[in-house]
């Protein structure tokens, strides 16, 4: 797919530089005259005037001092960090609503009402490319961090390392590394209608394409096969990988794919699906218009709505 890294969380080309990640000086000398992205409780600095992120200097008041843990690369030769401050406890918390559309906003005594941490779901389509990947990166890395703390060899606690790329464990010696789980995210077609389905409690209106986990010895092409049919009940015949996406939700890369349905009769899994049906290309047409009385448009900058545009256009080679 030609317009693949065009997707939200790709194509940014952030220069990782890990060779410098196990060289504490020059990382030191990076930190200096580089920025920092701090964020709460998985959220992210971002600056409503501009809608974009909020970075900082490595010595403001916000940071109190406190070393970022994870080098994300280098922009230019300027230094990228990320610093985790999830252990302040605002005086006045902000109503936060949670959920797939979280609004709201948490503002920091130490800066202007126009910063305050966000979800990133809900500004990522407005962020640079650029922008984009490091936000992801850092939430992904920094999430990985908070929930493994522990040696999973011996169960000793492990201590961060590689400029937060890595977690060591000084009692067994074992070596830990962010965890990635592989998602398949499928467009079923069959003719000129593709396959929406909508999870139990999503808001009302919401379908999207069907997805699920990839398991241990599958291929990408057997897994888009298993979900479809487990979901839906709809059997697929030619599978073809179009492109991925970061999603740092807690940890997942979705890998996008077209499959050609050779059935149509749905069978729902309850447990999985509330809901699913055949929409045809005109009716998806109403739906990004949203002038569709049934189904809303997907969110921005999410692969499913970026999978369904394409497929619109005839834009999938």
């Amino acid at each position: 797919m030609q317009l693949a890294e065009t997707v939200t969380f790709g194509g940014g080309g952030l220069d990782r530089a890990a060779s410098l990640r196990g060289h504490p000086a020059r990382l030191t000398e990076l930190l200096a005259g580089g920025l920092v992205l701090p964020l709460w409780r998985g959220r992210v600095l971002v600056d409503a005037a501009t809608g974009g992120l909020a970075w900082l200097p490595s010595d403001a008041p916000l940071l109190h001092g406190r070393a970022p843990e994870l080098f994300l690369g280098l922009v230019g030769d300027r230094g990228h960090f990320a610093a985790d401050l999830s252990h302040w406890s605002p005086a006045e918390p902000a109503v936060v609503t949670g959920g797939l559309f979280d609004s709201g906003r948490q503002g920091h005594p130490d800066l202007p009402e126009s910063i305050a941490f966000e979800d990133l779901r809900g500004r990522m389509a407005d962020l640079s490319a650029t922008d984009a990947e490091l936000a992801a990166t850092a939430r992904g890395l920094l999430q990985w961090h908070s929930t493994h703390g522990f040696c999973a060899a011996c169960g000793a606690a492990s201590v961060p390392a590689q400029a937060g790329w890595q977690r060591d464990c000084p009692a067994c010696g074992a070596t830990h590394f962010p965890r990635t789980d592989p998602v398949v995210i499928m467009l079923v077609t069959r003719g000129n209608s593709v396959l929406l389905g909508r999870s139990p409690g999503w808001p009302e209106g919401m379908f999207s394409l069907l997805a699920g986990f990839m398991e241990p010895g599958e291929t990408m092409e057997a897994a888009v096969r298993r979900e479809v049919a487990e979901e839906a009940g709809v059997k697929v015949g030619a599978v073809r990988y179009l492109a991925s996406q970061p999603w740092p939700f807690p940890a997942s890369l979705m890998l996008g794919a077209h499959a050609e349905a050779v059935s149509d009769t749905i069978t729902l899994d309850p447990v999985e699906l509330e809901a699913a049906r055949w929409v045809s290309r005109e009716e998806l047409v109403e739906v990004f218009a949203g002038r569709h009385p049934d189904i809303r448009p997907g969110r921005k900058g999410a692969i499913a709505r970026f999978l369904m545009l394409n497929w619109l256009a005839d834009r999938l080679d």
